[in-house]
């Protein structure tokens, strides 16, 4: 494997603790000891807030990487706490994607962007925001992987359809190495059938693309992001912290057996 395994972390559904699990994966595996690179692509920062790191005052972010304006050499932070580094984002992104529209290879600057630092990481997670836009499709252009991080009900199912052919389409035009890394189910509370009943047909469909450890409903998490730290690092017995370290191990897991079934 030549430099960084990168994911996209995926949901055009808000709410779905996509930036929780983007933040708690990035520092759950640099405790391990591995080199992360969290890159924060949502106009609303939150993946910048939680690592510790205040939005308001980075004057320069992914806006400017995305526009030719900065290299991430020298615009990545290291979110100390937290043992990762970050690509910071502010509210500056939401004008990326009009500005994109006239740019050229407007739906691969941030792959061109990452190539650069590639060798530097060996997991580099992409927080996108929840919606199939310029900037998201920058991040599917970008990964090799997707992570989809989902609640277990009704509307996600309907949700999960359009995100799959969004990245058929991706693969097909624009980055045939695209995979489904894995769906990991997030929120999710165990007395409820109609949860239970939704994680059974993920199960069944999707096999083992979907993630056995299961996060759950945790104040914690939701907690955590006030003290700007990842649950993993704030509270790392709490239940959805323990549930993302468990996670954290296996996808290392499944990257190792990737990686041998490959050689």
């Amino acid at each position: 494997m030549s430099g960084a395994r990168i994911f996209a972390v995926v949901n055009q559904k808000g709410g779905v603790g996509k930036t929780t699990t983007s933040v708690n994966l990035s520092a759950a595996l640099a405790r391990e000891g591995h080199r992360v690179l969290l890159v924060d692509l949502d106009p609303q920062g939150n993946a910048t807030m939680g690592s510790g790191v205040d939005k308001r005052t980075a004057s320069r972010t992914v806006y400017h990487v995305l526009l030719g304006l900065g290299e991430v050499a020298t615009i990545r932070l290291r979110a100390e706490r937290a043992g990762y580094d970050l690509l910071p984002a502010n509210r500056e992104l939401a004008g990326a994607e009009v500005e994109l529209v006239e740019l050229e290879r407007r739906e691969s600057r941030l792959r061109a962007a990452l190539a650069a630092v590639r060798d530097d990481y060996e997991f580099v997670f992409i927080d996108c925001p929840p919606s199939l836009s310029l900037l998201t499709l920058n991040g599917l252009v970008a990964a090799n992987a997707v992570l989809i991080p989902m609640q277990c009900e009704y509307y996600a199912l309907e949700g999960l359809s359009d995100l799959v052919g969004t990245i058929k389409r991706v693969r097909a035009n624009l980055n045939p190495k695209l995979e489904i890394a894995g769906l990991i189910r997030t929120m999710y509370d165990a007395r409820n059938t109609l949860a239970q009943q939704v994680s059974a047909q993920l199960e069944s469909h999707f096999g083992e693309k979907v993630y056995r450890n299961i996060v759950p409903r945790n104040v914690r998490l939701a907690e955590a992001p006030s003290y700007g730290l990842p649950a993993v690092v704030w509270d790392a017995e709490s239940k959805g912290a323990q549930a993302y370290l468990a996670l954290a191990q296996e996808m290392l897991e499944r990257e190792r057996a990737g990686i041998a079934s490959a050689a």
